[in-house]
């Protein structure tokens, strides 16, 4: 049975991490302050995280409080927020191609346009034979551990954003071993929020609609990813529903293998240096933009899926905007 791990602020305003069942109530992991530290402990005693964690399971605390009132930290983080690194795959679910080929097609003046083709090759080559190596997926850089968003707090649109569109989606999170082996301590639910105006002007934009903020919800969950994952992705203004549509992913919904997008990621020496973490996105196919919605300060995020209990819930800022100086020496 998968553990789920929940880093928070308990009343005293120190930091604890926790762990979750399928069911039941939550249990204070006793001795660690932080899910990176507690992952250092079980690399060092060559244990599973699930298969340490267990007996030092303690009192049990009240996430859901904890949630609500804003206490709950994101389920991963590094002492060092630059050791953190950011990044994601996109066009890898089924479905996933018709709202980026709508927004590119006009511009392309083609009948396939680049996206439509990447997708086919996810499609054709994205699951390979095990021992094999599939397809390369289209690869993004997100930011470092400094763009992270906690659930519950405020996530901030840069004020040169043409939009602030929200991507639910599943996260895979590791940790880079003492040997240079990347090792995933789990997976967690994601809003990986872009700006999709800019993407549609020109798909060389894409690097740029995406170094923006994400969010992570509250547990990380250990174990295998189950092979459907669906929940539902929903805006919020003035307190009522504006858009919701069911959220999908898991191996199942998607046209690559989960593996086959890590193999291209780590293939990288620069992404296996000991100590450091990674986050990354594993894409969607459900977006509000593809509805015609346009995102407005004061709308609340929530994404919710099984099996994952705590939902991501975030509401959206304008950030203030700064004028940025260069200064020569």
């Amino acid at each position: 049975m998968s553990l789920r791990l929940v880093q928070l602020i308990n009343p005293d305003n120190q930091r604890q991490v926790a762990a979750l069942d399928a069911a039941g109530p939550g249990r204070i992991v006793a001795g660690y302050a932080s899910v990176y530290e507690l992952v250092l402990a079980t690399l060092a005693a060559n244990e599973t995280l699930e298969g340490f964690v267990r007996p030092r399971l303690a009192d049990e605390v009240d996430l859901e409080a904890a949630l609500a009132e804003g206490r709950i930290l994101v389920p991963i983080d590094h002492p060092d927020p630059a050791h953190l690194l950011l990044s994601g795959t996109g066009l890898t679910h089924l479905g996933s191609a018709e709202g980026r080929d709508k927004m590119h097609k006009a511009a392309a003046g083609a009948t396939e346009t680049d996206s439509m083709r990447m997708f086919r090759l996810g499609l054709e080559g994205g699951k390979p034979a095990p021992g094999e190596i599939g397809v390369q997926p289209e690869w993004f850089y997100k930011g470092d551990g400094g763009c992270l968003v906690a659930p519950e707090s405020n996530i901030p649109s840069p004020a040169f954003a043409l939009d602030g569109g929200e991507e639910p989606e599943i996260a895979g999170v590791y940790l880079i071993d003492a040997t240079q082996q990347p090792v995933r301590l789990g997976f967690c639910l994601a809003n990986e929020f872009s700006d999709h105006v800019v993407e549609r002007g020109n798909y060389l934009w894409l690097a740029h609609s995406k170094l923006r903020p994400a969010a992570l919800g509250p547990e990380l969950l250990t174990g295998a990813l189950p092979n459907k994952v669906e929940g539902v992705s929903r805006i919020v203004r003035n307190g009522a529903p504006l858009w919701e549509r069911p959220f999908l992913s898991g191996e199942d919904n998607m046209s690559h293998a989960i593996a086959n997008l890590e193999q291209h990621h780590f293939k990288y020496d620069l992404f296996r240096r000991p100590g450091d973490v990674h986050v990354h996105f594993f894409g969607t196919a459900t977006l509000s933009f593809s509805d015609g919605v346009r995102t407005e300060a004061g709308d609340r995020f929530e994404i919710e899926a099984a099996p994952f209990r705590l939902p991501l819930r975030n509401p959206l800022v304008a950030a203030t905007p700064r004028n940025i100086g260069i200064r020569a020496l």
